[in-house]
């Protein structure tokens, strides 16, 4: 048998660990969640046979054209993600990989982060109708808003609930609709004042809005770069702040007036 030097059992060896490391890494599950466009509802519409806003306690007007709340749906926070995920997600424009932190950051078992996106969602559609009864000046003691939207979770449709529950009591303020009779899509977290806060995912949600028919969409102005970077066709992009910019943003839509842009 031929000599084998030591040289070469050690690159042997190196192959063989390096050769482990690399199986290790292709198929060791990843702290990543592969995600991509979902679902879309309209505010002013129904979900499942139910009215998603219900008001009561003043009157409510009929609306037309459509405000699109957005979503974006993920691997499940118990499923595991490995290499080869990731690599196939690189090449479709309809995916994503995301930090598992990032889209469940509540942690814990899938019940709890389930659990929590649901109160996030919750404070979220209060945060909602405090900010819009407040623009509307009506007191929350004598109105009462019901808002109804199943399997969804998170506080990224503050934003959407606010101006449907405007659109619904007052409209443009001049008994017409806030939408102008458009299919207005958009994304945004809300607080009890009208501040608009960033939400993430806004590239995949941007392709759900424009898969469902819309043809502009609200961001928060924070998620400009992003937003503008993979913007699908026929999509018109408005960034917001606040509530009242955005009010501000649909009137100049509805007029013809100066838009602001990213």
């Amino acid at each position: 048998m031929p000599n084998v030097s030591r040289r070469t059992r050690i690159l042997a060896v190196c192959a063989a660990v390096v050769a482990a490391l690399l199986a290790v890494a292709v198929f060791a599950p990843l702290p990543v969640s592969i995600v991509e466009p979902g679902l879309t509802a309209d505010v002013l519409g129904a979900d499942q046979g139910t009215q998603i806003i219900t008001v009561s306690g003043t009157q409510v007007r009929k609306t037309s054209g459509q405000l699109r709340m957005v979503t974006i749906q993920a691997t499940a926070p118990d499923a595991s993600v490995h290499f080869t995920d990731v690599w196939k997600a690189w090449f479709k424009k309809d995916q994503a990989v995301m930090p598992r932190d990032s889209v469940y950051p509540s942690g814990g078992s899938v019940k709890d982060i389930e659990k929590a996106n649901q109160k996030e969602m919750t404070d979220s559609q209060d945060a909602a109708t405090t900010a819009a009864l407040k623009h509307l000046g009506l007191s929350p003691a004598k109105v009462t808003v019901d808002l109804h939207l199943e399997d969804v979770g998170g506080p990224s449709a503050g934003l959407l609930f606010t101006l449907g529950i405007i659109d619904k009591i007052d409209g443009d303020g001049r008994g017409g609709d806030l939408t102008g009779g458009r299919t207005i899509a958009g994304t945004g977290t809300i607080d009890g004042s009208g501040k608009v806060g960033a939400v993430g995912g806004v590239p995949l949600k941007e392709q759900a809005a424009r898969r469902d028919g819309a043809t502009v969409f609200l961001v928060p102005r924070g998620e400009c770069s992003d937003a503008k970077a993979e913007l699908p066709s026929g999509l018109r992009l408005i960034p917001v702040d606040t509530l009242d910019g955005a009010l501000d943003a649909l009137d100049a839509l509805r007029s013809g007036g100066r838009l602001p842009a990213c």
